[in-house]
């Protein structure tokens, strides 16, 4: 990929082959993030699970607790009382037939779509445009359940859906350039704490293989493995060895 000069000039500013403690990371991350937006910053999590293995595939949700910097548009199937919970909660939408022939003629102007049980069989057809979109209501994510005020008020909140792809990467946005450092690394503990949670019991050895922060326009800066895996463990999280680092 051919890359600007402004990506050229920023990436000579981190030290080659150099990992980074997590608030120099964050700090680093934020200088060199110099477009005219406000940048996303991201961070690429490399697991040491087998991604062909569909029993250590990694999957779940967690609530950012400084948010995600953007307003999240939240769409309910739902009827009756929990229809109105779901509006009382801020639910920008809330429906059934309506919502689902909007959605059938190609509507998909929300972030995310939660629903209550009864209301599967009615949008289980909506499959084929909600599933590839990652937008389909899922029981295993919350997004199906009868506690429909609690899903609202936690994805308006910032909860993300973390899934790893086919190379046992997770790639995901923990906030924008404006946040302060603090609430970034706050975010990405809380991300950290639940993927490390959601560790497939039969995975071997070293777990978190690497962890890099980005922003939109920005490159890469590794973070210090050896480093990260003592201030989880002083959380009671247990990484596996961290010996034999390897890259993406």
């Amino acid at each position: 990929m051919k890359r600007g000069k402004r990506y050229k000039k920023t990436l000579e500013t981190i030290e080659e082959g150099k990992t980074y403690l997590l608030e120099e990371a964050f700090a680093l991350v934020k200088k060199i993030a110099s477009a005219q937006f406000d940048e996303s910053i991201d961070v690429d999590i490399k697991l040491g699970v087998d991604p062909k293995d569909s029993s250590q595939m990694v999957r779940g949700t967690v609530v950012l607790p400084r948010g995600r910097g953007k307003e999240i548009k939240v769409l309910v199937f739902a009827e009756g009382e929990k229809e109105k919970e779901a509006k009382e909660k801020g639910a920008d939408f809330v429906g059934t037939t309506e919502l689902i022939e909007k959605i059938n003629k190609g509507w998909l102007d929300f972030d995310v779509a939660i629903a209550t049980p009864d209301m599967m069989k009615e949008i289980a057809r909506l499959g084929r445009i909600l599933g590839p979109k990652g937008l389909m209501p899922n029981p295993k994510l919350g997004t199906v359940t009868l506690k429909i005020g609690q899903a609202v008020k936690e994805a308006k909140a910032g909860r993300i859906e973390y899934k790893m792809d086919s190379f046992a990467i997770l790639h995901l946005s923990i906030g924008k350039k404006s946040f302060k450092e603090g609430d970034l690394l706050e975010n990405l503990l809380a991300l950290l704490k639940a993927v490390v949670k959601s560790r497939p019991v039969n995975a071997k050895g070293q777990y978190l293989k690497k962890v890099a922060l980005s922003s939109t326009m920005g490159p890469s800066v590794r973070i210090d493995i050896q480093n990260l895996s003592k201030r989880l463990a002083g959380e009671g999280l247990r990484l596996g060895s961290v010996s034999g680092l390897e890259g993406f």
